[in-house]
């Protein structure tokens, strides 16, 4: 399934506001794993989210010509990723990976829609019995929900199955 979104206007922040994209320069697990427990929540129902590995930001700007990955940390991340929403996030979860040649560079783009299953948690490392949490979007951070967001969040979460969202509908 190819993106939803024109990759130009994504990153120039045309169409999509910017609590809704988080630019991530290389792999970094634990925070990607968060970020996207925190778009598959989609706590404020924005419609999840977007992060795109291999641009760099600055003050929550793309810096562009992007860094871009070779093929070989693309794989690597690919694969990566699969165990660690697989393994990590319950219930399960699994976003959209496509690689993008943007201005002559491969990135990753992953895109996390609001999941159908939320309230989603992580753990907050990867020590064994690490402690599982919720995490949310705020402005343009990933954090976790105080009591009163926690409430919400799963009290809002309990979405009838006919109501739910089919993103693969016309693909």
């Amino acid at each position: 399934m190819s993106l939803p979104i024109n990759i130009d206007q994504l990153i120039n922040g045309q169409t999509v506001e910017w609590e809704r994209i988080e630019f991530k320069e290389g792999w970094n697990d634990i925070d990607i794993l968060q970020t996207i427990c925190a778009f598959a929540n989609d706590f404020s129902n924005l419609g999840g989210g977007y992060i795109i590995i291999g641009i760099a930001e600055k003050d929550g700007r793309p810096i562009l010509p992007p860094k871009g990955l070779n093929v070989a940390e693309a794989d690597k991340i690919q694969k990566a990723l699969l165990n660690l929403v697989k393994q990590r996030i319950k219930p399960e979860y699994t976003p959209y990976v496509e690689p993008i040649s943007f201005q002559k560079k491969l990135i990753l783009v992953i895109w996390c829609p609001g999941g159908q299953e939320r309230p989603y948690e992580v753990p907050e490392n990867f020590i064994k019995g690490a402690n599982r949490h919720y995490f949310i979007r705020k402005f343009n951070n990933t954090v976790r929900p105080n009591k009163t967001e926690k409430e919400e969040l799963l009290r809002f979460s309990a979405v009838p199955y006919d109501d739910r969202i089919n993103h693969k509908y016309g693909a």
